[in-house]
């Protein structure tokens, strides 16, 4: 930064000048050290470009996003690099010249210094919340306790391989009807903007009522076209606003969420989906030796789904209480019997790790198949939506034709 510093010089005389320097305190000593009186020390007013292009790039990299893949690449490279004898220090700086990501190569930098100056690495990542999230610090936090940090962040790698793998399915349920229904909007209207305008016209100079199909079309164009469409899609923004407010209440999660789950199509979907992650994510950390209750507490925040979430939420203070995991499972209608009795055997054989990741696997192949069935159910329902909206608005241009051809005859 640039400050304007004010000194006494030998004569007694007042004097200002401009300097650079990280800091006021820093600019005062290095004054001093010269032997002059300093009286005062201001930022200047302004910025430099070169201190703009600093501010704007550190604005433009907070919305430089992390990807799973970047997290899966560090992982394999930290696991590797430890687990061959390289000092944990050197890991870093090693990985931190390596890494293409902005965010994440000045997150691990602030890593490497908090490390050099004492902090535990897991201690570290807590101060970078925005990237390593709990469950990744307190699995962190279990292999630097237990010894085993190279085969928990090898662990953690498969993990955050497989939540990419399960969001790409997730990803192609939804991106191919999404895509169908926003080109059909477009279809919709650009018919009822351009091409029907061009019919009413034609309609007028025929003359004659037209039908009432015909002209509930027209006075849609006609809406479509003016200020209240203006006003409609306000409105609509605003509702927007308002249900994501709601949504990050704790009732309108929970209200919301409980939707997802009922939905006709999608609702299955979603709750494999939610139970192949918690089974996942929960058998992980048992794995790597995270305490129980502290597990289920991580488990929780990553469920994705609030009344999972509340169902965990039950599951925690019954083994709090001295309880089993199984006894509240069969008791909420979330989880299915299966995987209550896979994780009841798990409890009574002391293998529950192994069980929750065969429950993992076992609906990562469900999610597969109705991924796979649920895209080959809409494919032709689409086709016919996007047929059936272009023939509507095509019935409605040509229906008066035909009343004319009728009276002629």
């Amino acid at each position: 930064m640039e400050y304007i510093y004010t000194i006494r010089d030998s004569q007694g005389k007042m004097r200002e000048a401009i300097a650079q320097a990280d800091s006021p305190a820093i600019l005062r000593t290095r004054l001093s050290a010269r032997g002059l009186d300093v009286i005062d020390i201001k930022e200047r007013g302004g910025m430099t470009a070169k201190q703009m292009y600093v501010r704007v790039n550190d604005v433009l990299l907070q919305f430089e996003r992390v990807s799973l893949k970047d997290m899966v690449v560090f992982s394999r490279q930290f696991s590797a690099m430890v687990s061959s004898g390289v000092a944990m220090l050197r890991t870093l700086s090693i990985i931190v010249e390596q890494c293409p990501n902005r965010r994440l190569k000045l997150a691990l930098d602030d890593i490497r210094k908090s490390v050099e100056s004492g902090l535990s690495l897991s201690d570290a990542m807590a101060r970078q919340s925005s990237i390593f999230d709990r469950l990744y610090i307190a699995i962190v936090k279990a292999g630097e306790a237990g010894g085993i940090l190279s085969d928990v962040l090898k662990r953690l790698a498969d993990y955050l391989e497989y939540r990419e793998k399960l969001n790409q399915k997730v990803r192609a349920a939804m991106v191919y009807p999404s895509v169908v229904l926003v080109i059909a909007i477009g279809v919709f209207w650009a018919m009822l903007t351009f091409v029907l305008p061009v019919f009413e016209g034609l309609f007028k100079n025929i003359g004659g009522e037209l039908p009432l199909y015909t002209q509930f079309l027209i006075a849609l164009s006609e809406g479509v076209r003016s200020i209240y469409m203006v006003f409609f899609l306000i409105l609509c923004g605003i509702a927007f606003y308002f249900l994501r407010r709601f949504y990050r209440t704790e009732t309108g999660r929970l209200y919301i969420d409980g939707l997802q789950l009922s939905l006709p199509l999608f609702g299955d979907l979603i709750k494999k989906v939610a139970i192949a992650r918690f089974s996942r994510t929960f058998g992980t950390l048992i794995r790597a030796g995270v305490p129980m209750l502290n597990a289920l507490d991580v488990v929780k925040d990553t469920a994705g789904n609030a009344v999972v979430a509340k169902g965990i939420d039950q599951i925690y203070d019954e083994v709090r209480q001295g309880g089993t995991i199984s006894k509240p499972m069969s008791r909420n209608a979330i989880f299915p019997p299966m995987v209550t009795q896979m994780i009841a055997v798990g409890e009574e054989t002391g293998r529950l790790d192994d069980m929750l990741s065969k429950v993992a696997d076992f609906y990562d192949m469900e999610v597969e198949n109705s991924v796979e069935q649920l895209t080959s159910l809409l494919e032709p329902i689409m086709v016919v939506g996007i047929g059936g909206v272009v023939g509507s608005v095509v019935v409605g241009m040509y229906l008066p034709i035909f009343t004319v051809i009728n009276q002629l005859h």
